[in-house]
């Protein structure tokens, strides 16, 4: 099958993303991206994680380009507040380098401190090992700082339908890309796949018409596996404006656990961005409504001076059976969708075009091909699913019916029966604590770089603990604990020099604005 000329079949982000990507890798190819005037798009997500400069990098784009077009800022972290329950201690989950430097026992030092000083906070070891969280602690902002490069290890919280837009008219159509704006109104297939659409034909058809799946799921029918575990499936969303911008606007997107869901806060450059995701298992969409305008109240400085206006959207999760499907192939919500925890909306989009790339540089692709995307996307999905699972999985909260069922959840084959789809979560997670008693250093075996640590010290997971050292060193607890006392200090020690070094540094807002806005 030759992939010369290319069809994709609906714009936003995902479309022009798949765009961008495509006439980068293959300048030659006949790309052109057919999107309806009338359809509305769908924005669950602002927020991404740092493999996405990665892919802006593959572009050849800078973020110094892009962000002031789509009111973007700069992410440091992913901040998770009550999931342990309500007003227990917040943590973070920080990007970018990780000091095991001065330790005797890398990671497991601070779970000796925890052990001896139970008093400490949950939120102390991101402090105790992330130089970035040092910036994130004090509201500042820096291009370097102990190993953190912003221009690689740093994300993008940013409005999706802006950057979408300034993809198309900064890069993609001035590359060569082909625009059209018709409503889908006639498909035509045979057994081979798609024939033409609105007479409109191509060798490859990208769908990326979102939850519709209008190609994949509706012309050709492929069937849909749900994701059992995770709980939620409905989100309302909307918009604030800031009262004080200067002292609101931070470095991180911050993700609340409240009584059926949990709501993420992203500061954008004029405007923060937040949502309710949710269970319509356990409350309504008025109820749930109301749950979430009373957290807003709550946390939100002047929220119900104004009128707000929110969204419904319903989430489907869970991904096809087969990705690349004759000669169709799907992007974005159209291929599979987990929920916005961990910022994978926008992941799943790049990483499945860097896939795709990859299977269509042989020029005629073969079944196989088709196959073997299909297998590299589910790996990720399934592997990034499970990472996302580890939230619930790990939390103690259970102060309403929603909390309490997921304290009994029943994980599947992944963790129940050790069959996992990918060593990347659940199995991994079990097996590095129980068997290992320590979490691997190698970043390239979790998730985002480091995440397994930052998510088990903040549910309060222990890789080992005094009674485990005592069991593995066949030593006693007195020797251990004066044998640790110097790392422990150490510890300590980093963590107020990091702290003192960065009181020189901007705050996050003027970093934004001298780099970015200016």
């Amino acid at each position: 099958m030759k992939c010369d000329k290319i069809l994709i079949v609906g714009g936003g982000s995902a479309g022009w993303m798949t765009a961008a990507t495509l006439v980068r890798a293959f300048p030659d190819k006949d790309i052109t991206v057919l999107e309806s005037p009338n359809v509305p798009t769908i924005s669950v997500g602002e927020s991404t994680i740092s493999k996405v400069k990665q892919w802006t990098k593959f572009l050849g784009i800078d973020d110094r380009e892009f962000l002031k077009h789509t009111d973007g800022t700069i992410k440091f972290s992913i901040k998770f507040t009550d999931f342990n329950g309500k007003d227990e201690s917040a943590f973070h989950y920080p990007f970018g380098a990780v000091v095991t430097e001065g330790t005797r026992l890398n990671y497991n030092d601070w779970w000796l401190k925890k052990a001896y000083y139970p008093e400490t906070p949950v939120s102390d070891y991101a402090d105790s090992f992330s130089p970035v969280m040092a910036l994130i602690n004090q509201g500042k902002g820096a291009q370097n700082f102990y190993g953190f490069d912003n221009d690689k290890d740093s994300a993008y919280q940013f409005d999706a339908i802006k950057f979408g837009i300034w993809l198309k008219d900064h890069y993609c159509i001035p590359k060569g890309v082909k625009y059209i704006q018709e409503d889908i109104k006639d498909i035509k297939q045979d057994e081979n796949g798609i024939v033409s659409l609105n007479k409109h034909t191509a060798d490859l058809y990208v769908d990326c018409t979102g939850f519709k799946s209008m190609l994949l799921g509706g012309a050709l029918k492929e069937s849909f596996e749900p994701l059992q575990n995770l709980p939620n499936n409905k989100a309302w969303v909307t918009k604030i404006p800031y009262v004080d911008k200067e002292k609101e606007i931070e470095a991180f997107t911050n993700c609340t656990a409240i009584e059926n869901g949990w709501v993420w806060n992203i500061p954008l450059w004029s405007r923060v961005g937040t949502g309710y995701v949710y269970s319509d298992k356990f409350v309504d969409d008025e109820t749930a409504l109301k749950e979430f305008k009373n957290h807003l109240a709550g946390v939100r400085p002047g929220f119900g001076n104004e009128e707000h206006e929110f969204r419904n959207i319903k989430m489907r999760t869970g991904t096809h059976e087969r990705l690349f499907v004759k000669n169709v192939v799907a992007i974005g919500l159209s291929a599979g969708f987990i929920e916005p925890l961990e910022s994978n909306g926008l992941f799943s989009v790049h990483e499945f075009l860097m896939m795709l790339v990859r299977n269509l540089r042989r020029g005629e692709i073969t079944q196989w091909d088709k196959d073997n995307f299909t297998f590299s996307c589910k790996s990720i999905y399934y592997g990034f699913a499970e990472f996302v699972g580890l939230h619930y999985a790990l939390s103690t909260r259970n102060d309403t019916p929603y909390w309490k069922a997921n304290n009994e959840t029943v994980w599947e084959e992944s963790l129940s029966n050790f069959k996992p789809k990918i060593m990347l979560g659940y199995l991994q997670a079990a097996l590095q604590r129980n068997l290992n008693s320590e979490f691997p250093v190698d970043p390239a075996l979790t998730p985002g770089k480091y995440g397994l640590h930052y998510i088990a010290a903040g549910f309060n997971w222990a890789p080992t603990d005094l009674p485990n050292m005592i069991n593995l060193t066949h030593k006693s607890e007195k020797y251990i604990k004066e044998f640790m006392k110097p790392y422990i200090k150490k510890l300590d020690e980093r963590k107020e020099k990091w702290k003192k070094e960065v009181e020189k540094f901007p705050s996050y807002h003027d970093f934004l604005l001298e780099n970015y806005y200016k």
